[in-house]
């Protein structure tokens, strides 16, 4: 595990309690506008958890990879990324 994977783990033990207070909210039949702010709050929490770890991916593993003798490894590496990027559009 990379260091800078702590500050992701911490980002997703809040998400982890939002999602339960959401559930909550739920049990309680709150009011659905209440129920999608909070959504939208874990939405965009993930994003930025997703956009720490790839930054951390291509500073390291991809720079990594790159940085070494190895274009296998390399292009392994670059057609990881791209796969991610077919499956977030």
């Amino acid at each position: 595990m990379h260091p800078s994977h702590d500050n992701q783990l911490v980002r997703l033990k809040k998400v982890e309690g939002q999602v339960r207070g959401i559930q909550t909210m739920i049990e309680e039949r709150r009011y659905c506008m209440d129920l999608l702010s909070q959504i939208r709050a874990v939405t965009g929490a993930m994003r930025k958890i997703e956009s720490g770890i790839l930054e951390s991916h291509l500073k390291h593993c991809v720079n990594d990879a790159i940085s070494s003798k190895s274009s296998e490894e390399a292009a392994v590496k670059i057609k990881e990324i791209i796969r991610l990027f077919e499956k977030m559009n």
